[in-house]
């Protein structure tokens, strides 16, 4: 698993490790069953703190993402197919959302992102 831990960002260790899972969920890089490294592993793999990564873990798992199974660890949660297609839907409102905030900064009017959005669309 590819965790990438930036020290000169303002986001907590903990979230950046939540924030990359659930997109490795999301976008199916990781499966139901899939089992995660273990706190301590982690820990080791990223050189932070157990704490640290217990932390993450026990999101992740508050919010449905992972499940932790006593003695056997934690592993990515099964998930319906309409609970991530609204967890998609999320980040791409969110995407979008930075992307109309940046819009009005530049004074582009919504014809003008409209017709960059529509040429994007249409490329794929």
């Amino acid at each position: 698993m590819d965790i990438i831990i930036s020290n000169s960002s303002q986001e907590p260790i903990y979230q950046q490790i939540v924030r990359q899972i659930k997109k490795s969920i999301i976008a199916g890089k990781l499966q139901a069953g899939d089992p995660l490294p273990s706190i301590r592993n982690l820990a080791r793999e990223l050189e932070i703190s157990v704490i640290t990564s217990k932390r993450a873990y026990e999101e992740l798992e508050k919010e449905g993402f992972i499940e932790t199974v006593g003695g056997k660890g934690s592993f990515v949660a099964g998930q319906n197919y309409e609970f991530l297609r609204e967890k998609k839907l999320s980040m791409l409102e969110e995407k979008l959302n930075e992307v109309v905030r940046e819009a009005k900064f530049l004074k582009v009017s919504r014809a003008e992102l409209a017709e960059m959005l529509q040429v994007l669309y249409e490329e794929d």
